[in-house]
């Protein structure tokens, strides 16, 4: 499991797919062309990537895909040191010097030569020239393009009536969002938009650019400057890794729209009523386009990943337990987040960073249960009693709940909460840095209005406190801290130290100090930190799902039958138990599409497969599951292993009313109350009418046989042969009889015997009178059946006791863990073999031997059928001749004799069972709040964007030394020089 959780942290590390495998890792040193810089760390082999990551795992790393790697050469080198050049796409040169020993770089070597070989293969490296040109990097890097001078200043096209069709091609080539259409929020002179996009341009040149780019610290200090709108989409999937994801599944986005066009289904209907609730003071969601755009992106995922659909964030309450207060939140959540990507990306670039933030960024934040969500909310409560104990103190005394506001800022990534240019400043360094931004950012948002003068984070937020500070200590209820916060964020481009009287520390901004103080006094907050918090609090938060779970599927039934509301809950825990115990590799979800499988609230409705079935049938039916007691010279132990017979199959598609190859809980409640409680003449109807494949109410030869193959099935492991006997006089007397009911046809009676098997054979009152007759069959039915239905779910193992002495002594103490057990009890079992003392006993399933029971050997007796009502054409010794040529019965000279399997495996998943749909109390979150800034255009729209990059010079200068001392504190690859220089401009200049 370690090294499982090590491999995932490293992929999530390089934001590479979770189906890579690491095929080889090595010691090396990495150095650039023309760079004297060299960098210590490790290069990993994942195929089809090839990455590497500095032993601080800050100074650079990067992921190339192999397809982008054009030429790999052995150098020339002193002794001792092996030495590989690669040559990227973009004529990038790469040096790394494997430190290893010869034999280890020889074998990893090896190893990329044959990755390498197989992707040339595959043709990957072909689709390279096609895949590159949909960025927009590859437009702007050429020292001149044609396409520049089509472009204003904030991004928007200028359309030239005079342009060939050829040129309007080759503008619509790269892959873009609404923005460039429909103008990106914010003005692109007061953002230094041209700026930005040089000092971005030089870089790409130096490092290589998307599929190639090398991630050095200056990457980071540009991303937390804020990145230029007309790269920002580009940069999102290369920082997230989605590029990849795009690269390797073209056109998977078109096929999946062209696949599923015309259909319905209840994500689709939720996707329709929040279209226009996404973002409507953007001007593209005024229009047709965008909200198609919007609702092509939202249905395309809602099949890609039917198991959560579109999370309807807004028709969800959220309701766990936190200390003892209970939590509901009202608000919206996917489709902003999705509207406002779609600004900066396309479609298909939206639909797979999409995927990216569901699987990998933001697990279980967007599922049914959104236990992600709430796991994090947490965390996040734990890290401000850990950072912020005064706060946290106050907040519990007023009983206000910290997830109140910040479960918005979670789940929307901050869209919801400040304004738009300053929620893509969190979301690009989200999508560089990783979740922990968002525990950062939010406990100083929490502490810039709440610190006191006794709190150690006090050095930059004098002015805040003196103005929010005592408004905060008087707090009441949660109303009065959403407004306060929501002031707060309204506040993000106001002066942080408007009394100030140096011009240039009036000119910093809340915000900009919000992400200084986030990346610097909060930089504790570390990966590592928050994987150790969520294990934490992991067991706390699923208890609670489960709780609240259980308690909306039973208030959902739409009946109970006859089992009370504490019955009806054992079968929510067996069931649950069953879905755990199957492995998820053979779970699969039942389609969201089918609109039968919801319930009347509109969720997805819980069904469960056959296999996942019989695992929790073998839970509650004591015949349907292998018991065999195992006893040798130290232990007596019990192992219980899953059955498989095709009663438990036929039982499966019995209680499948809906013909849907699946079970809900509904249907698992309803069959279990129809056989539970029955009599004595209500089982034998029950277990006819389960055999009784046609429903005509009359039982073929061949359902005959397999009703009494079933008989077999329950009493296989009963002691005697009493049971045994009672099948046997059950088949002769139900074939003597069912004989003389035959249509009698003129004719060779052999044509008769053989159109015998599919006509009916055996009523249900013939039936009952048979099973009357024995009086070990009316036990069975009257009390047995029933009886073996038990919802107290599996009894303990009371005979796996061991036996005393050293080693029983040494298995009740020291052998815990079930592999430990498992190995010795395969060793005690040898040894009771070497001496003669190891047996295996199977325990009866109706065992009334337990219970002072005397069975007797079965007595001959007389036939039900007069000689008047026998058949004169069929001789009496017919039904005996019969029964021995029945090719089902002649197999089975004793119950030991049927084959069962010892174990099952399950491949039908279990869609988690959501909350109920209910409104939330606070409505203030509902909807996202407008902020002015958010309006504010540039004026300078006809200017071109030689106006634009004519800013450069002294003010990239600028902009780069405020850059440099952005996070001085945070970033490693500062000198000592710098560091001091740093501290000089962040007390005289304003940042970003």
């Amino acid at each position: 499991m370690a090294a499982a959780r090590d491999s995932y942290r490293l992929l999530d590390h390089f934001s590479l797919p979770r189906g890579c495998a690491l095929k080889a890792d090595i010691s090396a040193v990495l150095t650039l062309q023309d760079q004297e810089e060299s960098y210590a760390g490790k290069l990993y082999l994942f195929p089809p990537f090839l990455c590497f990551s500095s032993l601080d795992r800050k100074s650079v790393r990067f992921t190339l895909p192999l397809s982008t790697i054009r030429r790999v050469e052995r150098l020339n080198s002193r002794t001792g040191v092996f030495a590989l050049s690669l040559i990227v796409w973009h004529g990038l040169k790469i040096i790394v010097q494997l430190t290893s020993l010869r034999p280890a770089a020889d074998q990893f070597s090896g190893f990329l030569r044959d990755a390498l070989k197989l992707e040339l293969e595959l043709g990957h490296m072909k689709s390279m020239k096609s895949f590159v040109r949909t960025l927009y990097s590859e437009v702007i890097i050429p020292p001149t393009s044609p396409l520049l001078d089509n472009e204003r200043e904030d991004g928007s096209i200028i359309k030239d009536p005079e342009a060939t069709e050829e040129s309007n091609a080759i503008q619509g080539e790269y892959h873009g969002g609404l923005g460039f259409e429909f103008k990106f929020p914010g003005d692109a002179k007061k953002l230094r938009e041209g700026s930005k996009l040089n000092l971005w341009k030089a870089y790409l040149r130096a490092h290589g650019r998307h599929l190639t780019l090398l991630r050095y610290p200056r990457c980071t200090r540009l991303v937390q400057v804020g990145l230029p709108n007309r790269l920002r989409g580009e940069l999102w999937e290369t920082l997230s890794g989605s590029l990849y994801l795009r690269f390797a599944n073209h056109g998977v986005y078109d096929k999946l729209l062209k696949d599923n066009e015309g259909r319905t289904s209840t994500s689709t209907e939720e996707i329709e009523k929040d279209l226009n609730r996404s973002l409507p003071e953007y001007l593209a969601y005024q229009s047709d386009k965008g909200i198609s755009t919007l609702r092509r992106v939202l249905t395309a995922y809602s099949w890609k990943n039917p198991e959560l659909g579109y999370c309807q964030v807004s028709r969800h309450r959220v309701e766990w337990v936190l200390g003892s207060a209970y939590v509901r939140i009202f608000y919206q959540a996917m489709n902003i987040l999705v509207a406002a990507i779609l600004i900066f990306m396309s479609e298909e670039q939206a639909f797979w960073l999409l995927e990216v933030l569901c699987d990998r960024l933001l697990p279980g934040y967007y599922s049914p249960s959104m236990y992600g969500t709430l796991l994090d909310q947490r965390v996040f409560e734990s890290l401000v009693h850990k950072c912020l104990p005064l706060i946290h103190d106050r907040f519990h005394e007023v009983d206000v709940q910290f997830s109140v506001a910040s479960l918005p800022w979670f789940l929307s990534l901050y869209i919801n909460s400040m304004p738009l240019i300053f929620a893509f400043r969190i979301l690009d360094c989200f999508f560089a840095m990783g979740p922990k931004v968002l525990f950062q950012v939010g406990c100083v948002s929490v502490s810039s209005n709440h610190l006191c003068s006794q709190s150690k984070f006090g050095r930059h937020r004098l002015a805040i406190l003196k103005i929010n500070g005592e408004k905060l200590l008087q707090i009441q209820d949660d109303g009065q801290f959403i407004d306060l916060i929501r002031d707060y964020f309204t506040s993000l481009g106001d002066s942080a130290h408007p009394e100030s009287p140096d011009p240039r520390t009036r000119a910093i901004t809340n915000f900009q100090e919000l992400l200084l103080v986030s990346f610097r006094e909060f930089s504790v907050i570390t990966e590592e930190t928050l994987v150790a918090e969520r294990k934490r609090f992991r067991t706390e938060i699923v208890s609670g799902i489960e709780s609240f779970s259980k308690r909306a599927a039973v208030r959902n039934l739409k009946t109970m039958g006859r089992l009370n509301k504490m019955q009806v809950g054992l079968v929510y825990d067996v069931l649950f138990q069953a879905i755990c115990d199957c492995p998820p590799t053979d779970v699969k979800n039942v389609p969201l599409q089918i609109e039968e499988h919801r319930d009347p609230t509109g969720r997805p409705d819980t069904r469960i497969g056959l296999k996942t079935f019989k695992v929790f049938l073998s839970q509650i039916a004591t015949w349907a599951r292998d018991e065999t007691v195992v006893s040798n010279v130290f232990q007596e132990r019990v192992n219980r292993a899953v059955a498989d017979h095709e009663l438990i199959d036929r039982l499966f598609y019995f209680w499948d009313t809906s013909d849907h190859g699946a079970l809900s809980f509904q249907d698992l409640v309803l069959g279990l109350s129809n056989v539970m409680f029955n009599d004595l003449m209500t089982n034998i109807e029950w277990f006819f009418t389960l055999h009784d494949k046609d429903n005509d109410g009359s039982l073929t030869k061949d359902e005959v046989l397999q009703l009494a193959e079933s008989l077999l099935f329950i009493f296989r492991y009963e002691v005697g042969d009493a049971y045994l006997g009672a099948v046997s006089r059950f088949m002769t007397n139900a074939f003597e009889y069912g004989d003389t009911l035959l249509p009698q046809q003129p004719g060779d009676p052999g044509d008769q015997d053989v159109t015998s098997h599919n006509i009916p054979y055996l009523n249900l009152p013939t039936f009952r009178m048979v099973v009357l007759a024995d009086e070990i069959l009316e036990s069975f039915f009257d009390t047995d059946l029933s009886a073996s239905f038990r919802l107290e779910g599996i009894p303990p193992l009371s005979a796996q006791q061991p036996r005393g002495g050293f080693l029983g002594g040494l298995v009740s103490s020291f052998i815990a863990t079930e592999d430990n057990k498992r190995i010795f009890n395969n060793v005690a079992d040898q040894i009771g073999k070497t001496m003669g003392k190891h047996q295996i006993n199977y325990r009866p399933s109706i065992g009334k031997f337990d219970r002072g029971f005397s069975l007797q050997e079965p007595k001959a007796r007389e036939s039900l059928l007069t000689p008047a009502m026998r058949n004169p054409s069929l001789p009496t010794s017919s039904v005996s001749q019969i029964s021995e040529k029945e090719p089902t019965l002649s197999h089975q000279p004793s119950l030991s004799s049927l084959s069962i399997h010892e174990s099952i495996r399950s491949d039908d998943t279990l869609i988690p069972i959501t909350p109920l749909v209910q409104q939330l109390v606070n409505t203030t979150a509902m909807e996202r709040t407008r902020f002015a800034i958010d309006e504010s255009r540039d004026e300078g729209d006809d200017d071109d964007l030689d106006s634009l990059d004519g800013v450069g010079g002294e003010d990239e200068k600028l902009m780069m030394d405020e850059v440099d001392a952005f996070l001085e504190a945070h970033d490693s690859g500062l000198t000592g020089a710098e560091n001091e220089a740093a501290k000089d401009l962040l007390s005289a200049s304003p940042i970003g």
